[in-house]
């Protein structure tokens, strides 16, 4: 049905939107939390792993980078279930679709995650983990005061960068039937046959943009704190 522009109902779309952010939330820090925690293992196998495991994982990143977001949002909603099924005899087509949606999220997460957490250890000079050692810390002391701290400010820029990345191929999720901040702009322009479909995705414009905002201020705030007053060491 068309409709004229009419600027007043972007205002009165955004509370309707913006009750669809617990979902939104709720996949975002699941994701954040496995894909992070998948970045990690990543990360520890390319350093620090066997030959064969640095190799599995280095084409595992390889092939998660290549692989387009709304690809791999259908491959675990639609090929998950079937894989489990018919090689486990496992059923999980009763899951909550959110499972869905933070695995596969996890997953696009965890390459670009585990690129960042290596370079930016990679970043911190050999010396000053040396020079940890020469006082008499331990390697899990040394790495925990002197490397982690480092590589954290370094990581930070990049990870608030993936971070909202992330939350916009997290608006993927409303392919599946999920109700986020999406979610509900599809509602509205459906209720509307159509109508106000430009009104609300400027309010979803909006919206994002806010989102993108807060999560740039808060990874500054945390890199000027976890580097406020940390110097390096210098070798002598």
């Amino acid at each position: 049905m068309n409709r004229p522009f009419d600027i007043t109902y972007i205002w009165k779309a955004v509370p309707e939107i913006l009750s669809g952010l617990g979902v939104t939330l709720q996949f975002l820090i699941g994701t954040i939390v496995i894909g992070g925690l998948l970045g990690f293992l990543a990360t520890w196998a390319r350093l620090s792993g066997p030959k064969w495991l640095r190799a599995i994982v280095h084409s595992y990143i390889w092939i998660i980078r290549c692989t387009p977001s709304i690809v791999m949002m259908f491959l675990v909603f639609y090929g998950l279930p079937e894989v489990l099924l018919g090689v486990f005899d496992v059923d999980i087509n009763s899951w909550n679709r959110l499972n869905f949606v933070v695995i596969a999220l996890s997953l696009l997460f965890s390459a670009p995650c585990s690129e960042i957490m290596r370079s930016a250890y990679l970043a911190v000079a050999k010396v000053q983990r040396e020079a940890a050692l020469s006082i008499g810390l331990t390697e899990a002391q040394a790495f925990r005061r002197i490397v982690l701290p480092q590589a954290l400010v370094s990581a930070l820029p990049n990870l608030g960068n993936s971070f909202i990345l992330l939350m916009k191929e997290g608006a993927l999720a409303y392919t599946i039937g999920i109700v986020d901040i999406m979610g509900k702009g599809q509602l509205i322009i459906a209720r509307n046959l159509g109508g106000y479909s430009i009104e609300t995705y400027i309010a979803l414009a909006g919206i994002y943009w806010l989102l993108t905002l807060a999560i740039e201020k808060t990874f500054k705030l945390a890199e000027d704190k976890l580097s406020a007053g940390k110097q390096p060491l210098r070798a002598a």
